[in-house]
C-alpha cells in the first residue's frame, strides 16, 4: 500500500514561477506599461496641442453631439446632452500607433535582423561542418581502398 504524494500546489507554484519565461513576461508589461505612459505623455503634452494649434481647441475637446443640446460642466462631466468625445478616441488612436511604430521599429526589426545573421551564421556553421564531415568520409574511404589494394597484392605475392 505505498501512496504517491502529488505535488502540492505550493510546489507547482514555486515551478511555475522558476520558469524563465515568467520573468521575462513581467519585465516586458512592466518595461511596456512605463513606455505607455512615455508614450501618452508626448501625444497630451506635444501632439494634442499641435492639433490645437492648427484647429481650434485641445484635440481632447473635439466632440459631437448625439443629442443636443450637449453641455458640459467645469470637471468635464457631461450636464446635458449625449456628446461624442471623438477626440479622446483619436488621441487613443494616435496614442496606439506611436506605440507599435516604437516598438516595431526599435525592438521588433532590429531583433528580427539580428536573429536572421544568426541563424545565418549557424548556416554557415553547419556548412562548413559538413564539408568537413564529407572530407573526412573521403579520406577514410581513400585508406580504406589502399588497405584493400595493399592486402589484394599480398595475397597474390605468397
Amino acid at each position: 500500500m505505498s501512496e504517491k504524494k502529488e505535488p502540492g500546489v505550493w510546489e507547482g507554484f514555486k515551478a511555475f514561477l522558476m520558469r524563465g519565461n515568467v520573468v521575462d513576461l513581467a519585465v516586458a508589461v512592466v518595461i511596456g506599461a512605463a513606455f505607455t505612459n512615455i508614450v501618452n505623455s508626448v501625444v497630451k503634452g506635444v501632439i494634442n496641442p499641435l492639433v490645437g494649434a492648427f484647429g481650434t481647441k485641445d484635440l481632447d475637446h473635439y466632440s459631437s453631439c448625439l443629442k443636443a443640446p450637449c453641455e458640459m460642466k467645469a470637471d468635464g462631466t457631461v450636464a446635458s446632452g449625449i456628446p461624442i468625445m471623438w477626440g479622446s478616441v483619436l488621441s487613443a488612436v494616435l496614442s496606439f500607433v506611436i506605440t507599435a511604430a516604437v516598438v516595431y521599429f526599435l525592438m521588433v526589426l532590429p531583433m528580427a535582423k539580428y536573429l536572421a545573421k544568426q541563424a545565418q551564421r549557424k548556416a554557415a556553421k553547419e556548412g562548413t561542418q559538413e564539408i568537413l564531415e564529407v572530407s573526412e568520409l573521403e579520406v577514410l574511404k581513400e585508406i580504406r581502398d589502399a588497405l584493400v589494394a595493399q592486402r589484394g597484392s599480398g595475397h597474390r605475392e605468397e
